[in-house]
């Protein structure tokens, strides 16, 4: 097995920012905004978080999952600079398609540590709702369609030995569930039950979310739809139909627009700024292309394994957890993998409702990918945003019961990238 080694210095989050994530065609508050704006947003805000002038940023980490296929723009990282006061900076740009934004993380910590830099600004930024039309500025944008987004996506798997897709995407969403109701024993109702229960608890999170694409709880859509039970609305062909051979449609991502960013510095100088430093223990990271039967699973068994090892953190300390979940399965596998939720039990927490924010194992809190919205590169970078000002105790309509002080990462993007990350208040 790979042994990864410790950072050579501490480092820790000391400021954070994130857009509310949104679709810009349709609200006209944000109608016409660019990538270079809302990245811009984000940056200001993170340093304006942390109590930082844009002269004090060393280098800026740019991280945007599709800049050709859906903005039409090439070396991303040059067009953000200006707006947020960082003229002529070096900076670096990186995709690991919807994993971006918690390996941007990664490799600002690692920027830091290496001890080249003191100061690290880290962004990431998609329009996921839209894509550019031909021929005219970036202000112009269109809906962008299944079909369309079928197109971009077909390029993050082997398009040289494989077919596009290997046997199309739904069949790579029911691939954990199929293996876990086989593993366990579970009945299709039981887990239909135990995605929607899911679906629920996070959009009661993202309902009490001011920056959430979606504010209206399930119970609300019920009653405006004539049904009393919001397991009917749940369960209902109509209102909430299956997409794939398991999952409903609340059980898959809603595409919005978005950015978000964070400030990195050494954990000796941290205490100096004026927020709560959150130190980042460890990562670790794993890849295995979509061609491979249960990737997903084994990825994050991997990449899980390489950041208790190195951190030395255990399970048991492990308050609080972000998953990106753009298919909500993604929740469960990660939590047990995680041992975060007991293996095989998962599914009776998350029908408990045990997992919301006032749950005693919170998961995303923020709502995640299928309420909160999922601007791809920027998602994870606005989970990190959600840990902090949890840890911070700044979350406020939604802040979780008890203060977390240690936090799991788990990004998973583009059918291959996975990694895992803890951080943790800093004493």
């Amino acid at each position: 097995m790979r042994k990864l080694g410790k950072y050579s210095r501490s480092v820790s989050i000391i400021g954070v920012g994130c857009t509310p994530f949104m679709n810009t065609l349709k609200d006209p508050k944000y109608q016409g905004l660019t990538e270079s704006e809302l990245y811009g947003y984000a940056a200001i805000e993170a340093m304006k978080d942390a109590g930082i002038e844009p002269q004090d940023i060393q280098t800026y980490i740019h991280g945007q999952a599709g800049a050709i296929p859906t903005s039409d723009q090439n070396a991303a990282n040059v067009h953000v600079n200006d707006w947020f006061g960082c003229h002529g900076l070096g900076s670096f740009a990186h995709s690991e398609a919807c994993c971006t934004g918690y390996m941007a993380l990664d490799l600002a910590v690692q920027a830091v540590a290496s001890g080249k830099y003191d100061f690290v600004l880290s962004g990431c930024v998609d329009m996921g709702s839209s894509v550019f039309v031909e021929g005219k500025p970036g202000i112009f944008r269109e809906k962008l369609t299944t079909v369309g987004f079928s197109r971009i996506v077909e390029r993050v798997y082997d398009r040289n030995y494989t077919r596009p897709f290997e046997a199309g995407e739904w069949i790579q969403q029911d691939d954990f569930i199929n293996w876990y109701m086989r593993k366990y024993g579970l009945t299709r109702q039981q887990l239909d039950d135990t995605m929607n229960h899911l679906a629920i608890s996070n959009r009661r999170n993202a309902a009490r979310n001011p920056r959430a694409l979606f504010r209206t709880e399930f119970a609300e859509l019920a009653k405006q739809a004539g049904l009393n039970d919001v397991m009917d609305y749940m369960r209902s062909d109509k209102h909430n139909p299956f997409v794939s051979h398991y999952l409903r449609r609340t059980g898959l991502e809603a595409r919005a627009d978005g950015a978000a960013a964070c400030v990195v510095c050494p954990t000796q100088l941290a205490r100096l700024f004026k927020q709560q430093p959150i130190e980042v223990l460890g990562f670790g990271n794993s890849v295995i292309d979509a061609i491979h039967p249960h990737l997903e699973l084994y990825a994050t068994r991997e990449a899980m394994r390489q950041v208790y090892e190195v951190t030395g953190v255990t399970p048991a300390e492990i308050d609080l957890m972000q998953i990106n979940d753009f298919f909500l399965s993604s929740s469960l596998l990660a939590a047990e993998e995680a041992d975060y939720l007991p293996a095989g039990e998962g599914w009776r927490y998350m029908i408990e409702g045990r997992t919301a924010f006032d749950g005693d194992r919170p998961l995303n809190t923020n709502g995640g990918r299928c309420s909160f919205g999922h601007a791809h590169a920027a998602s994870g970078m606005a989970d990190i945003y959600e840990s902090v000002i949890q840890m911070r105790g700044q979350a406020g309509d939604h802040q979780i019961n008890k203060l977390p002080r240690t936090t799991m990462l788990r990004g998973f993007g583009g059918g291959q990238n996975i990694c895992a990350g803890i951080l943790r208040t800093l004493d």
